[in-house]
């Protein structure tokens, strides 16, 4: 069955000789509604419904399930899918090799956790764009993974290694986190020996139930179970609130590095280690543009080692 539909898929295509019904069809695929998928195009909802008509009326088949929660793929949808990612692969190594004949130009998105993307990132990748006027560089900085199979981003930085086999990742490097207080803080409150202590004191944490990695769990490793009356989704959220100088926090030195008001405590004691993978799906790994963001990445992390250890 999936041949014929990735014979039916290919014969459309040589058909109508138009990318456009299956370029919509994987928007709509990723985001799973209409609207989602009109403002990743820059089009209309009615736009998009319409090239999915068009779609399963050539093919003949039924591509999504319907309902008030969104789209759904079905089975012979899912078949599409598959057929449509590789004739997407082929369009964007074609791309890749002819803005290859030239300089480095286009739009990289860089998908990364928020104290990555925001702190370290932003501020040096204008050093890149000012090395290439016509590369320009997306940073998408949240507190969230990035799918780079549903091309939610080019390269995307992450706490673990990528499941998916089509995605190439790099261990960029290890990074350290300690606990972190303001000097106000530490003046005004209960003196902190050891880790029993930190049980008498206020902290911020993550919401757990919306953590986006696993490795951000801090709850094992410590001797005492951190009270965090206070939780953020967002690292930076958290690096303010300890800043504000009423609670402790677990933050990443090189973020902690760049607010001097912060002090860390007991640092001897409480060590905690994690990692940055890049990560850069297979289709783009050939494309000059993509690569030389990656290895600009590859080479600020190198550079300023000491700053995450």
């Amino acid at each position: 069955m999936a041949s014929i539909i990735e014979s039916e898929v290919m014969a459309k295509k040589h058909k109508s000789e138009n990318w456009d019904d299956f370029r919509y069809f994987l928007a709509v695929a990723r985001a799973a509604t209409l609207s989602g998928a009109a403002e990743k195009l820059g089009t209309e909802h009615t736009t998009v419904a319409r090239h999915i008509s068009a779609l399963e009326e050539g093919l003949k088949i039924r591509l999504f399930h319907k309902s008030n929660a969104g789209y759904e793929l079905t089975p012979e949808g899912e078949k599409v899918l598959d057929a449509a990612e590789s004739m997407e692969s082929i369009v964007l190594s074609y791309k890749s090799e002819e803005r290859d004949a030239g300089q480095i130009c286009g739009v990289v998105r860089v998908g990364a956790p928020d104290g990555f993307g925001s702190v370290f990132l932003a501020p040096r990748m204008a050093e890149l764009t000012k090395r290439h006027p016509n590369l320009e560089v997306e940073i998408y900085a949240a507190a969230r993974v990035f799918s780079l199979s549903k091309r939610e981003a080019d390269i995307g930085i992450s706490l673990a290694t990528a499941e998916h086999l089509r995605v190439a990742s790099r261990r960029l490097t290890d990074y350290r986190l300690h606990i972190y207080a303001t000097r106000q803080y530490l003046d005004a409150a209960p003196a902190i020996r050891t880790q029993r202590d930190l049980g008498r004191h206020p902290f911020v944490g993550y919401v757990e139930d919306l953590l986006f990695a696993p490795q951000l769990d801090f709850s094992t490793g410590l001797e005492v179970e951190l009270a965090s009356r206070l939780r953020s989704t967002n690292l930076l959220t958290q690096v303010h609130t300890v800043l504000g100088g009423k609670v402790l926090g677990i933050l990443p030195a090189y973020i902690a590095s760049s607010f001097p008001a912060l002090m860390p405590v007991l640092s001897d004691q409480v060590n905690i280690t994690r990692s940055f993978y890049m990560h850069v799906h297979e289709d783009h790994r050939k494309a000059a543009h993509i690569r030389e963001v990656a290895k600009f990445i590859a080479e600020q992390v190198d550079a300023n080692r000491s700053l995450f250890l």
